[in-house]
């Protein structure tokens, strides 16, 4: 099978596994956007490529926040990147610069649950009030300790589990002639995960009878008004 099918199948098999729960967190969120809180997205290397996904989108919902610590980014060096997510502890002078109340909404993306930096934000977002979601693989939690010091993994921290069935070892493909098995999908299926619940979360709010703040694409024509007065309304809380 291609890799587009397999992806296509796994996402299939998704919304039909997972339909219910997304629409049972869309409206959580929801509720806590409509009362001015924000929707913060944090990982670390390519799951920190997926937080930045739905940041000041096109079509997207205008209250997403990425927390950008360029250690914990690819750009900056992806083997150092690794080593800083494994580090207890190492995220906690960065999340304290980071505005995160009470109201608001934390979405952790690690695909292996096990990792020191994602745990860490985890906790400080609950010890803050927000409403805390991790996105991750729970094939890793039987086989696959935890790395932080208090032995608990990123479902263990967390108020919501999406769980995106990505297989242990991030790949989906073996072929003869070829000794590693390869072709990861975390970054297609989180990615697609992620939107689906923002769209999930803007027919909440358009079903509490409030109209969803929704970025237009810049390539269109007469958009500008529109979006300058979105970012207008929460340039307190996200950085445009």
């Amino acid at each position: 099978m291609s890799y587009l099918l397999q992806a296509a199948e796994l996402l299939e098999r998704l919304d039909r596994d997972k339909g219910d729960q997304l629409n049972s967190i869309s409206r959580k969120i929801a509720r806590r956007l409509k009362n001015k809180g924000v929707i913060h997205t944090f990982g670390c290397g390519h799951s920190g490529l997926i937080a930045q996904e739905p940041y000041y989108r096109a079509g997207g919902l205008v209250p997403v926040r990425p927390i950008l610590v360029e250690p914990l980014m690819l750009h900056e060096g992806a083997v150092k990147s690794s080593q800083f997510e494994k580090q207890p502890g190492f995220i906690q002078s960065y999340l304290e610069k980071e505005d995160i109340r009470e109201g608001d909404v934390f979405l952790v993306i690690s695909t292996s649950g096990r990792n020191p930096a994602p745990i860490d934000a985890a906790i400080y977002a609950r010890e803050k009030g927000a409403y805390v979601i991790g996105m991750l693989s729970m094939d890793y939690a039987d086989n696959f300790p935890s790395r932080h010091p208090s032995g608990k993994r990123l479902e263990e921290v967390v108020e919501e589990v999406v769980d995106t069935q990505i297989r242990s070892g991030d790949t989906s493909q073996e072929a003869e002639g070829v000794p590693q098995a390869f072709a990861p999908m975390s970054s297609v299926i989180g990615a697609a995960l992620l939107q689906d619940l923002l769209a999930r979360v803007i027919l909440s709010y358009r079903d509490m009878g409030e109209t969803p703040p929704i970025f237009l694409s810049g390539n269109l024509e007469g958009v500008q008004e529109h979006n300058a007065a979105l970012v207008e309304k929460y340039k307190d809380r996200i950085n445009f």
